[in-house]
């Protein structure tokens, strides 16, 4: 089907996470390229109160936490499942809780090699003008495109179906601070070092140890704040809740100074939970293949879903 270039500018603008039309690719899935391991962007300081050329700080014991547990995730997590929730600032103002339903398979690396890729599936839940979007990531595969399409009744789906995009493009990013390939656990390892690291570089600053449930689970909590404003802190006050079973970070926030004397602290900036989450639980290429039966990516696909539920239903009236 031939789209006018206004309707196709009409239907881009209309998908909320910022997909468009991009005809000159197809689902044809591109010879796989050689992938090589990404260099870790973390500081090789030693850290502790032994070493004379890097002073004690107070972050040391987190950083030494962040590092071994991304050690341990890298060799015994393979994949895992689990209910994104993401919130996000967004032009100065904090956006609407997304839940997300996501399947994950981590990198592995063989001889310096990327033998697996890093893979996401994610299935919007809530909001309610989300639920039903589908998005694939496979890192190396798809000539590097993401494919995603809308809730399968909005126009948007009925007209233009499944679409890829550069995941760190324009469009792609709309609405985002991260792109799909940050995404995950292990992304937000590495981002907590890097982020410390360079916190260790910029003074003091204080941090508590508390406790806390999330979804019932006991959690550690690490607090780091920022007693004096300074523009080159990312934030006023972080917290990193690690789940005290899997030894894992489960959720992460941050927020602004306080905006008043009356408030202890300011808006969000960033807010990630993990909830349900499940490891090991198998995954195979096929769930993150846009193939997959069960996905909607191909809408003959749907129309055959759709037609099954309506004959169940049928059925059951009889």
């Amino acid at each position: 089907m031939r789209v006018d270039p206004r309707r196709r500018e009409f239907l881009s603008s209309a998908i909320t996470t910022g997909l468009c039309v991009v005809p000159a690719i197809g689902f044809a899935d591109p010879p796989e390229k050689k992938l090589r391991e990404p260099v870790l962007r973390v500081s090789k300081a030693k850290l502790g109160a032994g070493n004379k050329e890097v002073p004690s700080h107070p972050l040391d014991p987190a950083l030494e936490m962040a590092a071994s547990r991304l050690a341990y995730f890298r060799e015994h997590v393979r994949d895992y499942t689990c209910v994104m929730v993401k919130r996000e600032q967004l032009d100065g103002k904090p956006a609407e809780r997304e839940y997300m339903f996501a399947k994950v398979r981590s990198r592995r690396v063989e001889n310096g090699r990327i033998v697996v890729p890093f893979s996401i599936y994610l299935y919007s839940l809530k909001p309610k003008e989300a639920a039903g979007r589908e998005v694939i990531y496979v890192e190396g595969r798809n000539a590097g495109k993401l494919v995603a399409h809308e809730a399968p009744n909005t126009l948007v789906y009925k007209t233009v179906g499944s679409v890829w995009l550069d995941p760190d493009g324009p469009i792609a990013m709309r609405g985002q601070r991260y792109g799909i390939t940050h995404a995950g656990m292990e992304n937000l390892l590495i981002k907590l070092l890097e982020r410390g690291n360079r916190d260790r570089q910029r003074g003091p600053c204080e941090v508590k140890n508390t406790v806390a449930k999330i979804n019932k689970r006991e959690c550690d909590v690490i607090q780091i704040r920022h007693p004096e404003r300074d523009k080159n802190h990312d934030f006023y006050l972080a917290r990193i809740f690690m789940d005290r079973e899997t030894q894992l970070p489960v959720r992460y926030a941050s927020y602004q100074w306080p905006t008043s004397s009356r408030s202890k602290i300011g808006p969000v900036i960033e807010e990630y939970t993990y909830l349900d989450l499940k490891l090991n639980v198998g995954l195979t290429d096929a769930d993150f293949n846009h193939r997959n039966p069960k996905y909607l990516f191909v809408r003959k696909a749907a129309r055959k879903i759709a037609k099954k539920k309506a004959a169940a239903e049928a059925n059951k009236k009889r």
